[in-house]
């Protein structure tokens, strides 16, 4: 027996995102004597949620039927005023219909933070138990079995020794643990390993998204406005975008998502977003404005064919620790309500039944809901501007999408068999990516150029923190590993992109020897903005 502090439930739910919460809304919905635990890593629910969002309601809409009457955070309708255009370096073209995965009339813009902390406030009013602050360091097995986690501990010194104010953290045990932690979860990667789960599948793809908020004068605000844009300034090999909201009191989401196969390891997807925002199709959006907030993450974008199963001994995999993120539609929030509400579905009737071990009527509830439809109307997408690239993923994108939004997926589906790092070529003989946009008076507030001091005011507005005193989150490598990344160095940033330590908010150095002098790249682990707004 373990001499930590132990606690009991039904269920325990690791992380309070939206799909952990709508799962724990559900539970308490379906069985009101359940026993129900919410571990968030967050200083308070909605901490780790990046804010400026478009969202379907549907899946509020299937949670909640009522909710518009329950005093929702304020959102803005999203009207026929949309645009998805192509950019070149100085212009580009408006293209004649917004790709039907776009279409975002009738859905909602607003603060995902301010989303997650009201489903927090409905779980609680349920008798859900939510504890922030505690990050789920370890699992709890038994014969097999997952029987709940254990939180991290407390007040250990950089050393590793314990502190004057060491805390060992609780074991939260349950019948039932149902994983949402996001994208690269630490204990999501666990399970994957240990139960197999993704034997069969093709191997996960991820991208990396950056936001930024911004507050522009109410003359130049659009209620409503989104504008998606591809090109400029990715090459033709590379996935990538920008997208842009107007949304609430004068606010404007903008953001750049980068695929993380993308071969040319000098390329920085912060950099090239800072380079975006000076095109004059976008650049018209902020001037005037300023940034009160800044964030980054990373996206799960391998889609239908690389879910892992979704059941294993004890447990769950539910949100984007699943990877049910649909790329095309850049949407996740209704997903990730729709696995939760799933979830909590199998789980219900197990906990006042026989208790089985694996809860395989989660995986067949989901094949045969709307999210499986959903996810399989655009399985070829992504797929294809990988194979194909730019042109060719547009083309197999426009050929594909009427027979899979009919049939809901198309047999012969373009695969990935490989992961993110084996697409990086070669420092040598890639074309240098040099980032020193000119500090002009028109782009003074707009651009953050490759000085340090700029993109530090990112991290700053991040809320990134981290005790010094505390020990290391993350380890990068080993000695032979570091050497092969020495002209690869460009895959040690997708590394640190796709890494999700224990506890994140946490600012990551490398300094790697290459072309005879050090490169330091500064990655954001995690952060985001608080959602305040």
């Amino acid at each position: 027996m373990s001499d930590r502090e132990a606690m009991e439930f039904d269920v325990v739910i690791i992380g309070a995102g939206p799909a952990g919460l709508a799962a724990a809304i559900r539970l308490k919905q379906l069985s009101p004597d359940c026993a129900v635990c919410v571990v968030e890593k967050g200083g308070e629910v909605g901490a780790h949620t990046l804010s400026g969002a478009v969202i379907e309601p549907r899946g509020l809409d299937e949670l909640l039927p009522n909710w518009r009457e329950m005093s929702p955070p304020e959102f803005t309708v999203a009207g026929d005023d949309e645009e998805f255009r192509f950019l070149t370096e100085k212009g580009g073209f408006k293209f004649p219909m917004v790709p039907p995965q776009m279409h975002n009339q009738g859905n909602l813009i607003g603060s995902l933070g301010n989303l997650v902390r009201w489903l927090g406030t409905q779980a609680e009013g349920l008798g859900v138990e939510i504890y922030p602050g505690f990050p789920a360091a370890a699992l709890i097995e038994e014969d097999g079995q997952i029987k709940g986690v254990i939180t991290g501990d407390m007040g250990i010194e950089k050393s590793g020794a314990h502190g004057p104010n060491y805390q060992p953290g609780m074991e939260l045990r349950g019948a039932y643990t149902i994983f949402a932690e996001g994208c690269r979860g630490s204990l999501t990667k666990q399970l994957i390993k240990r139960f197999k789960l993704d034997e069969g599948r093709d191997p996960q793809t991820y991208g990396l998204g950056v936001k930024e908020l911004w507050e522009i004068p109410a003359a130049t605000h659009r209620p409503g406005f989104i504008m998606h844009s591809i090109g400029w300034p990715m090459d033709s090999g590379t996935y990538g975008g920008s997208f842009l909201y107007h949304w609430g009191k004068n606010y404007v989401s903008y953001g750049f998502v980068v695929g993380l196969d993308y071969r040319n390891p000098d390329l920085s997807p912060f950099e090239e977003m800072q380079r975006t925002k000076t095109h004059p199709v976008l650049r018209k959006h902020f001037e005037g404005g300023r940034r009160i907030s800044y964030g980054a993450r990373a996206i799960v974008e391998g889609g239908l064919q690389s879910l892992p199963r979704l059941a294993f001994p004890g447990g769950l995999l539910i949100g984007d620790a699943a990877g049910f993120l649909n790329v095309p539609k850049i949407k996740g929030t209704h997903t990730a309500i729709k696995s939760g509400i799933l979830a909590a579905e199998a789980v219900a009737p197990a906990i006042a039944g026989t208790r089985a071990p694996v809860l395989e009527e989660y995986e067949s509830s989901f094949r045969q809901s709307w999210l499986a439809a959903e996810l399989g109307a655009s399985r070829n997408i992504r797929p294809g501007f990988s194979q194909f690239g730019l042109w060719g993923g547009l083309a197999n994108a426009a050929l594909n999408t009427p027979i899979t939004r009919r049939c809901g997926r198309h047999e012969k589906s373009p695969r990935s068999h490989t992961r993110n790092l084996t697409a990086c070529s070669r420092s040598i003989g890639c074309r240098r990516c040099i980032y020193r946009t000119p500090i002009t008076r028109k782009t003074s507030r707009l651009t953050s150029n490759c000085a340090i001091r700029r993109r530090g005011s990112g991290i700053i507005m991040s809320c990134t923190r981290a005790q010094r005193a505390g020990t290391a989150r993350l380890e990068y490598m080993k000695w032979r590993a570091r050497n092969r990344a020495r002209h690869h160095y460009g895959s040690m940033r997708r590394i640190a992109s796709i890494v999700k330590p224990a506890t994140s908010r946490i600012r990551g150095r490398i300094s790697i020897g290459v072309r005879r002098k050090a490169v330091e790249g500064r990655i954001i682990l995690g952060g985001c903005s608080k959602g305040k707004v």
